[in-house]
């Protein structure tokens, strides 16, 4: 955990942000994989970690605004749980390390929200995604569980992400802890591929890596000789010689914050020069959005930058023709690239996307567009000091959208489909990194990991 006094500021900003009434947050509870005895890996809801940092089943956050004191929800271990548990922090203890006000018992959490609502105060929550945090936040309010998410606070919801959006220098370290485990798991991948590997032989070294170093994947890992599928989760293809890998992972640091890395490298070791051709592509169009990531920039420009640097390249290679500023103006370029530069990434690799991606990545000033690609774009916002977020352009061959567009001769004056039929095979290509927004310059975070193509090649024949 961080400092008590890191829990009890950030608490009592939120109570000023959001002014007046109770301010629930409900951490999570255990889930059954088959039988209550028998859970799944227990995860702490983020927001509950952000507010009082405690990573154990069974508690509930609750904030006063009025006031400002706040109240930790939870029961004493016994004995009997004890014997299968171990030694358990107590309520008493756990209060001093979140800097909560009181403790009380769970059960008391129900007493206190309905005289609340009884003196007539606003009891704000935040959506919830999983069926038990629905049915406890129905239980407390009195909604009906289907309509918990309609009843949702937005006032909660704006300070909630105003104050998640800006990592604190704590915050940036935690990821960075993430990033060296990506380090290593990219190594392990590109040394260890090889043809007639299947797939799912380097995920599950890939895997153990992780757990081996005391953490767990900060998303299902993505890895497979068809890059083209966005969030390939298959890992049962029988890698070749002439094949590239799309390997999109990421790691949790102690205190659950994430890191999301992508790199593709040929099974091989080598790339084909058609095969390095489309990489270098990539490479220039994912550094051009780096050099972006200023104060003031919005994510949305660097999208449309890099998606132009990506045109113009497939243009060059005879993949497109026109004008690439009106062929990107158009939306031609989604065909190769139809997903959005990046996201935000804090505790959840996909920050806050249970509040809402456009309360999250999105303003007053920067509106989601609907074009098709664009629209798929997760954050437009400008940038501001203290952002996390990555850049992963890519440039993607995927036959049932080729077929689509090209028998509606969608876009037909920019793109050259009788070239790119040719490619029908290629697979997919992206390159990802993870960036802070400073006062001046970008700093891409964690150990370099190879994405020159000299550097893949190099990290694949160690």
């Amino acid at each position: 955990m961080f400092s008590a006094d890191t829990y009890s500021s950030r608490r009592k900003r939120l109570a000023e942000q959001v002014g007046s009434g109770l301010i629930l947050i409900p951490g999570n509870s255990e889930s059954p994989m088959n039988y209550p005895g028998n859970p799944y890996h227990f995860r702490q809801d983020s927001t509950f970690l952000y507010f009082f940092g405690h990573d154990v089943p069974g508690l509930a956050g609750v904030v006063d605004a009025d006031s400002g004191r706040s109240t930790l929800y939870g029961d004493d271990f016994t004995v009997d749980d004890i014997i299968w548990m171990g030694p358990q922090q107590t309520m008493a203890e756990k209060q001093d390390l979140c800097g909560a006000d009181s403790v009380r018992p769970f059960e008391a959490l129900d007493t206190h929200v309905k005289e609340a609502e009884a003196q007539g105060r606003t009891i704000h929550f935040l959506p919830q995604y999983r069926g038990e945090g629905r049915i406890l936040i129905s239980r407390l309010t009195g909604h009906q569980v289907l309509e918990v998410n309609n009843k949702t606070s937005e006032t909660l919801i704006r300070a909630v992400v105003a104050q998640r959006n800006i990592k604190s220098p704590d915050e940036v370290a935690e990821i960075e802890k993430a990033l060296e485990i990506s380090y290593e798991m990219n190594r392990l991948a590109m040394k260890s591929a090889k043809a007639g590997l299947k797939e799912q032989e380097i995920y599950g070294a890939v895997e153990g890596l992780v757990l081996s170093r005391g953490s767990h994947v900060s998303f299902p890992v993505i890895f497979s000789v068809h890059g083209e599928t966005l969030h390939n989760h298959h890992h049962h293809n029988i890698m070749k010689d002439g094949d590239l890998l799309v390997l999109d992972s990421g790691a949790e640091s102690p205190l659950h914050y994430a890191s999301d890395i992508t790199r593709t490298f040929p099974v091989n070791g080598k790339f084909t020069p058609a095969q390095a051709d489309i990489y270098s592509i990539v490479l220039e169009a994912q550094l051009a959005s780096i050099t972006r990531m200023r104060p003031g920039e919005t994510n949305r420009n660097a999208h449309l930058h890099a998606v132009s640097v990506i045109a113009s390249g497939l243009k060059d290679l005879g993949f497109m023709k026109g004008d690439v500023d009106e062929a990107v103006a158009a939306g031609a370029h989604a065909l190769f690239m139809p997903h959005g530069l990046g996201h935000m990434i804090g505790l959840d690799v996909h920050d806050m996307e249970n509040l809402g991606e456009d309360y999250v990545g999105y303003d007053e000033r920067v509106k989601r567009g609907t074009q098709f690609g664009l629209a798929y774009l997760r954050m437009g916002r400008a940038y501001e000091p203290g952002h996390v977020l990555t850049t992963e352009p890519g440039i993607y061959f995927i036959p049932e959208l080729i077929d689509q567009w090209a028998g509606e001769k969608r876009h037909a004056g920019f793109i050259n489909y009788e070239k790119v039929r040719q490619y029908r095979d290629f697979g997919g290509i992206r390159i990802e990194d993870d960036v802070l927004i400073t006062e001046t310059e970008p700093r891409v975070l964690g150990r370099p990991i190879a994405k020159t193509i000299d550097d893949v090649v190099s990290w694949c024949a160690a």
